[in-house]
Parts: C-alpha cells; structure tokens; sequence
C-alpha cells in the first residue's frame, strides 16, 4: 500500500504533466517543438470531450462510407420492429376472438390460423435481427479499419518532434484501446438506436390506435425519462473522459517500465516503479468506479421509471375495463406496448457505458488526425537527383521552444569524400545539426544547401532518399538478418547486401548465427548484442547509395577492437560520400578533414585534428582531459 505522502507525490507529478500540456495546447500557433531528450510527457489532455457534436458528426461522416450496408441494416431493422409490433399487436384479436368469451368465440382452426401468423411474424423478427446483427458487424469493423488506417497513415506523416513529445503507450493506447471503444460502441449501439426509435414511434401509433387515454398517460412519464437521460449524460462524458486519460497514463507507464526494466533493476528502484504503478493503476480504478457507476445507474433508474408508467397504465386500463368496456385484447395489447415502450431507452440508456467511453476515444483519435503534419512540399519544389553532397550550412540558427535557440549563427561547408566532425559538451547542439539536415525540424534563420539548392525547395522525399542517418539508438524491425539489412535500399540483391556487412565487419558474426542471413531477430534485435545491432544498422547504411552520411555516435555501443574494424569499414564507405560524424569519443574524428567545437549552440573552434591541439582552446582541453581519464 503506497504511503499517504507518495501518494500525494505523484498526484502532484501527473498534475503538473496535466497542467504542462495545457499551457502547450492553450498556444495558439500549434505544437510547441521539444528536443530529444526533452522530457516526457504528451500533448493531450484526455477529459471530457470538448465538442461532443463535432465528434459524432466526424464519426458519422465515416458511417457514410458504409451507406449501402447501413440501408440494409435500416431495412432490416425496419422489418423487425414491424413484425414484432405486429405480432405483439395479434393478441389483441386472439384473445377478444378465441379467448374472451364475452368477445365472442371462434374454432379451433381459427385460432390455429392466427397463432400461424403470429409465430411467422415472430420467425420474421428473429431472422431479421439475426441479418441485421450480422450486418451492423460488419460495418463497425470496416469503420475500425478505415480509423485505424487513416490513424496508422497519420503517424506515417507526422513530424519527428510529435515522438519526441509523446510516449509510445499513450500513441498505442489511442491505437488500439480507443479505437476498440469505438468499434464497440459501433456495433452494438447505433442498431439500437436505430431500432429504438423505430420501435418508439411504431408502438407510439399502436397505442394511439388502442386506446387514446391510456397513451396520454404514459407520454407523461417521457419528460422525466428525458431529464434523467440528460444528467447523466452531461455527468457520462466527463467520467468517461477521465477513465480514457487515466488509461492512457497507466499503458504509457507500463511501457516505459517494460522497455526501461534494466535501468529500474540497475537502480533498485523496483519498489518505486511497483508505488507508481499502483497509484497510477488505482487512479484508473477510481476514474472507472465513478464513470461505470454513472453509466451503470442509468439502466435501474429508467427500468424504474418504466415500470411506474407500466404499473399506471395498467391499473388506469383494468378501470377503463370496468368503466367503460374496454376489450380485454386490447388491455393486454397496450400494457405489453406500455412496457415496450419503455424497452428501447432502458436499452439505450444501458449502452451509454459504451457510447460515453467512446465518444471520449474517438476525441482522443480525432486529437493525433488533427495534429499537424509536416508541411507540404512548396509548388516548386523539385528532386533532388545525381546528388554530389556539397553541403553547405549558412548562418543557420534553430530551438525547439521560440525564444531558446539550440543553435546560433552556424556555418559550414562540406564536399564530396569529406569528412566533418562534431565534438563538444552534452547538449551544446551536435544532435540538432543532425536533425536539421534531412529536415526533421525547420530551422528559424539562414539557409542549408545541398549541391547549391536550398533545402526547401527540395522534396522531403528525394531529400531524405539523399541522406542515411545512423543513430546511437539502434532500432532493428521484426525479420531476417538479410531483410534489416535491405532496409537501407529494397531494391538491393543478396551478394549486396552481404557486401554492405562486409564493409560494416559485420559478415563474420552474421555467418555464425544459427540460420545466418536468415536469422529472424526478436523484437528490435534483443537476440544480439548492442554492437552487433550496431554493426547491422551500419551495414544498413552502407548498402544505402545515398551521398550524406550522418554518423551519430554510430560507434558509442562498440567495443574498442570492433571499433577499429568499423572505422576502416566506414573510411571505404565515407571515401565517396559527404560525411558528418557526432562523436564523443575524440579517438574517433581524428582523421576528419575538419573538426567543429560546438558549445552553447556555437561554433567556437575549427579545424583538424593537430591544428586545434596546437591551439591549446576548448578541443584540446576535452582531449587532453579524456586522454588522462583513460
């Protein structure tokens, strides 16, 4: 049980996260941009839905897309509240015709005759239901696929700094909790409605028909069910948007802890995480408890109040019996139809769990289709084809957040067969030069040119097809050995893709793996090494042709013996291509045409390797000083 204070801890934390995410989403001119390594947290707030109309105009708008299907299903359900009214209707002449005899009497084959219809009808409204079942299935699945699709395309096309804002558990949880919520309120509740109405206006008329009285007292009875309905939907939709938030908050967590286990163990803070995840999990619980009991009295309360409505139309009908002849057939008619026509709002009113969970999913769905995308391409913008790598940056300076700029007034040239190394303190702005180059992020002032063309006016596409970016965060996908290696080019052949390995020095070790090229990696490579994944996303690289090379400490997680293989494997590849290199280790840009010294998003020494060491400054103390480390 996590103490009072913890507890009071970690409300403090998440509110402050709450409270971050609303100043970001109160700015009026979009996302705000944070680096990586910008701490975690997401832009979306969850809560109530904020605009509860426009939802469900966007989701019928996809329900629009099925119309064939939905007319269908209208018919359908058309043909079952029919039939069922009119076999609830058939009483009225069995029992005043067959039954009553003060109604008068018929024979037998009579009475077989009618009971006949009214088992077909019934058989009608069953098979019906059945179709219409089936049918409504099928539109809420095609509707999940088509919001899953748009929502995967979506994330396809979202800028960088969109993942470097929020978690993966909270993207996944929109994915696939929300969605789900959707799909299910989908197939379950719009037949209803449907259904329901139809239902309230035929059983409307039949009771007008039966007997005029009698039905204006159960109409009576409708305001009361209305304001019932509307308290507990105003209440519905914020309770339900509350438990969505606190669902994503705790898959988020539960995935930060799944991919972070060996940091918790490192740390012990084993204890820690399980003190997290029970406030976080009892949160959750609490969200739950108080949405589901919203959504749950809703049912008891309208079955209540139609049983009231029944109770009085029953006892006012056996009077109108007794006073005023009315037919026994015909009681029996309206008070079946009197608790009917209660039937489709307690139906609907104990599907409101699913339409308030829902309503609030697909406000947290429609938040990742609304963030913006990565500008278009401008009219003009062209390919860029027969690459040479002349890179240029001129006076560029960029941040994250307006006001706090990473960069300041950066320039310089690189050419085809160089090489330029970025050394300096952690966070002086090597990594933001990196993402700056394939456009990950636009930079505020000045200019970067490849071959001369400034980089906006070039397709992101042929732009990013001229770069390979090896990171220090490994990343492999589900597959063969053969097909991680493919990734860099799809077109490559098998002799290829081998070539590439042997540049990277990765072909040995593939070789000595139990299906070599062909060995399927678990989920991101956790089979092999660190430097082994290294090694194959290097080799991913090099089987790309692109010109740019950006190595972002590609080196980190090797040991140093493999490290000299991979130098000489990367010094082949670098021969041909404009190369960039972020190191901290200083043994690893010491052959680089030039070197920069990057600190405080400035450029404040460059040069090679002995002229920056004759000049006694910033490199040299950081080599002089890893030297004595070492």
């Amino acid at each position: 049980m996590i103490d009072s204070s913890r507890a009071e801890r970690l409300r403090q934390k998440y509110a402050q996260k709450g409270a971050a995410v609303s100043r970001q989403e109160a700015r009026p001119k979009g996302p705000v941009q944070r680096g990586p390594g910008g701490g975690p947290g997401s832009r979306f707030s969850g809560g109530k839905p904020q605009n509860t109309t426009q939802v469900i105009r966007r989701l019928a708008a996809y329900l629009g897309r099925e119309r064939l299907l939905l007319a269908g299903t209208a018919v359908l359900i058309l043909v079952n509240t029919v039939s069922s009214l009119a076999s609830s209707y058939m009483l009225r002449p069995i029992i005043n015709t067959y039954i009553a005899p003060s109604h008068g009497s018929g024979s037998l084959s009579g009475l077989s005759r009618a009971l006949m219809v009214m088992m077909a009808l019934s058989l009608t409204s069953l098979l019906s239901n059945y179709a219409m079942t089936r049918m409504m299935l099928r539109v809420s699945q095609r509707v999940q696929k088509n919001i899953r699709g748009e929502l995967f395309a979506k994330l396809q096309r979202l800028p960088v700094g969109f993942y470097d804002r929020n978690n993966n558990g909270e993207i996944m949880s929109r994915f696939v909790n929300d969605v789900d919520t959707v799909g299910e309120m989908l197939n379950n509740t719009i037949a209803q409605l449907l259904s329901g109405a139809i239902t309230l206006v035929g059983t409307l008329c039949l009771m007008l028909y039966t007997n005029v009285p009698l039905t204006l007292l159960v109409v009576v009875f409708i305001p009361l069910t209305v304001l019932c309905i509307r308290a507990f939907t105003r209440r519905g939709r914020k309770y339900y948007g509350q438990q969505q938030a606190a669902l994503g908050m705790l898959g988020g967590f539960i995935e930060e802890s799944m991919s972070g286990q060996k940091v918790i163990k490192v740390f012990c803070h084993e204890d820690i995480t399980m003190d997290e995840f029970d406030w976080l999990n009892g949160n959750l619980r609490a969200k739950q408890t108080r949405a589901q009991y919203v959504g749950g009295s809703m049912m008891p309360l309208m079955q209540g109040i139609n049983n009231l409505n029944y109770v009085a139309a029953a006892c006012a009908g056996v009077a109108l019996c007794i006073l005023r002849g009315f037919d026994i057939g015909g009681l029996t008619v309206f008070v079946n139809y009197a608790r009917q026509f209660g039937r489709p709002i307690n139906e609907l009113s104990g599907q409101m769990n699913n339409v308030y969970s829902a309503l609030a999913g697909a406000e947290r769905v429609f938040e990742i289709l609304d963030t913006q995308t990565e500008p278009d391409d401008p009219p003009d913008a062209v390919e860029l084809t027969h690459c040479e790598g002349a890179l240029a940056l001129e006076h560029v300076t960029f941040g994250y957040d307006k006001g706090h700029p990473v960069l300041r007034d950066i320039s310089f040239t690189a050419g085809r067969g160089q090489k330029i190394a970025f050394v300096g303190s952690t966070g002086a702005g090597k990594t933001t030069v990196a993402n700056l180059i394939p456009r990950f992020y636009d930079i505020w002032d000045g200019a970067i040119t490849i071959d001369g063309l400034d980089i906006r006016q070039i397709t992101r596409d042929s732009l990013r097809r001229n770069i390979t970016v090896v990171l220090q965060d490994t990343h492999l996908f589900g597959g063969s050995v053969r097909e991680n290696i493919r990734y860099g080019r799809l077109d490559a052949t098998d002799e290829e893709v081998e070539e590439a390995a042997r540049v990277a020095n990765a072909h040995t070790f593939i070789l000595q793996l139990s299906d070599g090229y062909d060995t399927i990696l678990d989920k991101d490579g956790t089979n092999l090494s660190q430097g082994q994944r290294q090694l194959l996303n290097i080799a991913r690289a090099a089987l790309s042709r692109a010109p740019i090379l950006i190595l972002d400490e590609a080196t980190s997680s090797i040991d140093t013996r493999a490290e000299r293989y991979i130098e000489q494997g990367l010094d082949r590849l670098a021969a041909q291509r404009t190369t960039l290199v972020i190191a901290h280790r200083l043994s690893t840009v010491r052959d680089a045409d030039t070197i920069l010294v990057l600190e405080q998003g400035e450029i404040i020494e460059r040069g090679d390797h002995e002229t920056l060491l004759r000049q006694g400054g910033r490199y040299f103390e950081l080599y002089t000083g890893l030297a004595e480390l070492s």
